[in-house]
């Protein structure tokens, strides 16, 4: 196997991935280290998001460096990037962070779901706009919301924005 020089955009990524390790790692400095429930305290997590981060930074610094990343298959997918899907996932996330106070957690993420579908499935060339496909979304996406919301609000008593005080909705 023949060693393919350095490649610059691929170093590129090591690093981004290693300032966003530096930055967790900054950030879990200032949370207090209590030891809680379990014995770890609520900084565990940010320091073990950062220090993977950090260790996978460097793997991809180092093979970056070592002659680039090895057997990659060619890319697959369009040339440029498809735009409308990015504009329908955009106003999904969008609208949830908007409306989840209001319409509640449900409501919000099921609309979040059904738009960012939509941006999905016309970023695979298979635009669904009949009533079926949307009725078909919204369902899936309260399929999934409710139950969430559910094992949150009932089993973990972890309030979520309801739009009803009753816990269920």
């Amino acid at each position: 196997m023949t060693q393919q020089p350095p490649s610059l955009f691929q170093t590129l990524v090591g690093a981004g991935v290693l300032l966003i390790g530096l930055g967790l790692a900054a950030g879990a400095i200032t949370i207090p280290s209590s030891a809680g429930y379990g014995g770890v305290g609520p900084n565990f997590l940010p320091w073990l998001v950062a220090l993977s981060l950090l260790v996978c930074g460097g793997f991809i610094v180092w093979e970056a460096r070592s002659g680039g990343f090895r057997a990659m298959d060619e890319p697959t997918g369009a040339a440029r990037a498809y735009w409308p899907g990015f504009a329908w996932m955009s106003a999904g996330l969008l609208a949830n962070a908007a409306l989840i106070t209001t319409i509640g957690f449900i409501f919000s993420c099921t609309l979040c779901f059904v738009l960012a579908v939509q941006g999905l499935r016309g970023a695979e060339g298979k635009a669904g706009h009949s009533p079926v496909v949307w009725l078909k979304d919204v369902l899936i996406g309260m399929a999934i919301a409710a139950p969430v919301y559910w094992m949150f609000t009932k089993f973990l008593a972890i309030n979520l924005p309801g739009l009803t005080s009753t816990g269920w909705l």
